[in-house]
C-alpha cells in the first residue's frame, strides 16, 4: 500500500464552516487540507439562503475572509409578522440594538473560496471520503474522481461536511446516531426576477399555510410556501405559485416576475450523540440541523467553528488538550437554544396538516403575545440577531 500523504489538519468539507475553519486556522498558522466531493463550479452555483448575525459579518470581514459581504449584502433592521391580514414590525435594531444582514451562503462560499485558494490553502475537489480511522495519527481513506484511493494521515480530522456527512461514524459509532425530528411539512422556493415586494423579511401566518417573502437584490426575489414534502417543484404553474403567494400574504401586495428557479426544502431538525471523539471533531451540519424559520443555520456553524479552532490552536500549538475535551460540553447550549429557537418559530408559523381551528387560534393567540409584548419582541430579536458568543482577540473577533 503506498504511503500516506501527510497533513496537520484534515478538514472534509468546503462548505462555511469547514473553509471557515481552514481560514481561522491559517491565521495561526495551523496548515490545513480540505476534501470536498464537489467542484468548485458546483459549490459556487448551488443557491442558499443566507440571514448573517451582525457578530458572522463582524468575523468575515475583520479576519479578511470577506469584505463583499459590506458593499453587496442588505442589512435589515428588524422582520415583519404577518397573521389575521395585518402586519407587525419587530424592530431589532430598536430591541437589541444589532441587526441582521442578507447575503446569501453561496456568495460567502465564493468569497471563502477565493480567500483560502489565493493564500495557498490545500483544496481538493471531487474526493469523496470513504473511512475515517482514529488514533494517536488519524487516517482518512477517500477517492478521488478517476476513482483513485487517496490515504491522508494526520493530527486532526475535522468533520464539516454536511447533514449526510461521512466523518460522524467515527465519532458517534454510526452515522445516523443522535436526536432527529421530521417535520410533516416543507418549503416550496422560488427565485424571480422581480424588485422586492418588501423591504424586509415578511413571516407569513395564514389559513392557507405559512409563507415568507424575502430578497436577493434590487431585480431578484426569494419566496417560500409551505408545502408538503412529497411536492414535484414543476407541479404548480407560475399563476398558481403567485396566486397562492399572494393569498398568503394578502393584503400585502406582491411584485411578481418570471420565475427561474424552483425547489423543495425539506425541514429536519437533528444534534449528533457526540460532537468529539479523541482526535476527530464535528462541526455545521455535520453535527445537527436545523429548520430554516430561524436563520440560525451558517451561525451557529460559526459558532462551532470559533470554539473549535481556539481549541485546536491550543492543542497544536501548545499541546494543550483542556479545550478540545470541552469542545462538545461549550457548543451544546448554544446548539439546543438554536434548536428549540428554531422549533418555536416553526411551530407558531406553520400549519401541521392535522390542525384544527384550535389549533390555528391558539397561533394566533401566541403571535399576539409575541408582537403586543416588549419582552415577546425582544426574546425573537435576540435569539434571531444572535446570543453573545465567546471573545477571541487572537482570532480578530469582537
Amino acid at each position: 500500500m503506498a504511503r500516506a500523504d501527510q497533513a496537520r489538519v484534515v478538514i472534509v468539507g468546503a462548505g462555511p464552516a469547514g473553509l471557515l475553519l481552514s481560514h481561522l486556522l491559517a491565521l495561526a498558522e495551523i496548515e490545513s487540507t480540505v476534501l470536498e466531493c464537489r467542484s468548485r463550479d458546483q459549490i459556487e452555483t448551488t443557491v442558499r439562503a443566507g440571514i448573517l448575525e451582525a457578530d458572522t459579518v463582524r468575523l468575515l470581514t475583520e479576519t479578511g475572509a470577506s469584505t463583499r459581504v459590506l458593499r453587496d449584502g442588505a442589512r435589515h433592521d428588524g422582520i415583519e409578522l404577518r397573521f389575521n391580514g395585518e402586519g407587525h414590525r419587530v424592530d431589532f435594531m430598536g430591541l437589541t440594538g444589532h441587526g441582521v444582514w442578507l447575503y446569501p451562503q453561496h456568495e460567502v462560499l465564493k468569497d471563502l473560496l477565493s480567500t483560502r485558494l489565493e493564500q495557498g490553502q490545500d483544496i481538493r475537489f471531487g474526493v469523496t471520503v470513504t473511512a475515517v480511522h482514529d488514533g494517536d495519527r488519524p487516517q482518512v481513506r477517500a477517492t478521488d474522481t478517476d476513482g483513485s484511493e487517496l490515504r491522508l494521515e494526520c493530527d486532526f480530522v475535522v468533520g464539516a461536511d454536511g447533514s449526510h456527512s461521512a466523518v460522524r461514524k467515527a465519532v458517534t459509532g454510526s452515522a445516523t446516531s443522535g436526536h432527529f425530528r421530521e417535520y410533516p411539512f416543507a418549503w416550496f422556493g422560488i427565485l424571480c426576477e422581480a424588485p422586492p415586494s418588501a423591504a424586509e423579511l415578511i413571516y407569513s401566518n395564514s389559513e392557507h399555510g405559512f409563507a415568507l417573502i424575502s430578497q436577493r437584490s434590487p431585480t431578484v426575489q426569494r419566496m417560500y410556501l409551505q408545502c408538503d414534502p412529497e411536492l414535484d417543484p414543476e407541479a404548480m404553474s407560475d399563476d398558481l405559485v403567485w396566486e397562492e403567494l399572494q393569498r398568503r400574504v394578502a393584503p400585502h401586495p406582491l411584485s411578481t416576475g418570471p420565475i427561474f428557479q424552483r425547489d423543495v426544502l425539506r425541514f429536519r431538525s437533528f444534534v449528533a450523540s457526540s460532537l468529539h471523539r479523541g482526535h476527530v471533531a464535528l462541526v455545521g451540519d455535520a453535527a445537527h440541523t436545523v429548520p430554516p424559520t430561524g436563520a440560525k443555520g451558517m451561525n451557529l456553524a460559526v459558532a462551532d467553528v470559533l470554539v473549535l479552532a481556539r481549541a485546536l490552536r491550543a492543542l497544536l500549538l501548545d499541546g494543550n488538550a483542556t479545550a478540545i475535551n470541552r469542545y462538545e460540553q461549550d457548543v451544546l447550549p448554544r446548539i439546543w437554544k438554536a434548536q428549540h429557537f428554531s422549533w418555536w418559530m416553526t411551530q407558531m408559523l406553520h400549519r401541521t396538516p392535522d390542525a384544527s381551528e384550535f389549533d390555528r387560534l391558539r397561533q394566533h393567540g401566541e403571535l399576539s403575545s409575541v408582537v403586543e409584548s416588549e419582552a415577546g419582541r425582544r426574546y425573537l430579536a435576540e435569539a434571531y440577531t444572535g446570543w453573545p458568543r465567546p471573545t477571541d482577540e487572537a482570532l480578530a473577533v469582537v
